[in-house]
């Protein structure tokens, strides 16, 4: 096995001090163009490759970003992490990601086990499970630079980027009580999720509005994933009366209601119409195409990224908490309620 290129090595064939080597690696002192290139043409014949950790060693951080998601499985989070991987690389930075499985005992530990590797800053979209204090417990406890994305903690007060969650879900339901929906229901992310509760306000908010009065029973809880979005879907189609348009807060909870439909032997939109959140590419291939509300994944990731940077590199002091706007995309999912419709 070959031993790595050490500086001294670097110095010896560049015919320069190993100090002049370490403030070229390290960036830490003007020196020469002429001893720069040197220095540069010697570690590109060496093959040199600095060690990020012992470099976090001794600048006490490295330009490692630590990116916690919490399931991998749904395509917007790639999304997400598509955008932030983009401007980071741009700046010189390099992503490291852990997936929780919306576990929060897991997500506590890919934290631990991140800071320890000293990197500049972390990016967090929290587990839907609910045991951890976010406001105490990591990881600006720590000092440590972070963005809380897509689901931004109760209490909260650091820098956070999310979508405008409340006005999306008002402007999908407003759109079906105008279509003449009356007889609604809604699939909701976990209750304690700031991105699940605004989607539910929005919810509630149209249909006061427009004088709606819905049973409590025709609020279901899901996990944001489309198992939990089929049996809500299921337990909402045995109802009577049963209602014919489903809001569902995302869009893969949206595809298992679009299954529950299909297995109860219902038409979608005949017999009921059906909305998702987060408008994710799958939506127009569905049968029926589905109707969702827009927000864009990549650019939650970048803003994200940006903030993150910003922190790091001191140009910004105070906090910031950026909401990102929504967009209605209608497709074929949404008709008005059909006389057929039980």
């Amino acid at each position: 096995m070959a031993r790595a290129t050490t500086m001294k090595q670097i110095a010896e064939r560049a015919q320069v001090s190993i100090g002049t080597v370490s403030h070229v690696i390290n960036g830490t002192a003007s020196v020469r163009d002429k001893l720069r290139r040197r220095v540069l043409d010697a570690i590109a014949s060496l093959g040199y490759q600095p060690s990020q950790l012992a470099r976090g060693l001794r600048r006490n951080s490295t330009n490692m970003l630590g990116m916690v998601i919490p399931d991998i499985t749904n395509p917007f989070f790639p999304r997400v992490v598509r955008g932030v991987e983009d401007v980071a690389f741009e700046a010189s930075y390099r992503v490291v990601l852990c997936n929780t499985d919306n576990d929060s005992v897991k997500e506590k530990a890919y934290v631990d086990e991140l800071r320890s590797y000293r990197p500049a800053g972390l990016l967090v979209i929290p587990a839907a499970q609910r045991s951890l204090s976010f406001n105490s417990e990591y990881p600006m406890a720590a000092g440590l630079p972070a963005v809380y994305l897509d689901r931004r903690p109760a209490g909260w007060r650091g820098d956070a980027v999310v979508a405008a969650n409340e006005e999306g879900a008002f402007q999908a339901t407003s759109y079906l009580v105008k279509a003449g929906h009356t007889r609604l229901a809604m699939l909701t992310g976990p209750s304690h999720l700031t991105n699940a509760s605004e989607r539910l306000a929005g919810f509630r908010r149209a249909i006061s509005q427009h004088k709606i009065r819905i049973g409590q029973e025709y609020v279901q809880e899901t996990r944001f994933d489309r198992e939990t979005g089929y049996r809500a879907s299921m337990r909402l189609l045995r109802m009577l009366p049963r209602p014919t348009a489903i809001f569902a807060s995302n869009d893969m909870v949206a595809l298992g209601t679009l299954l529950a439909i299909r297995e109860m032997g219902l038409k979608c939109p005949r017999d009921i119409s059906v909305m998702g959140f987060d408008d994710l590419e799958f939506g127009m291939f569905t049968d029926p195409a589905l109707s969702s509300v827009h927000q864009s994944g990549y650019q939650l990731g970048a803003t994200a990224a940006r903030l993150l940077l910003e922190r790091i590199l001191g140009t910004r002091l105070s906090s910031r908490q950026v909401v990102l706007p929504t967009e209605l995309r209608i497709r074929n999912s949404v008709a008005p309620p059909s006389a057929l419709a039980g």
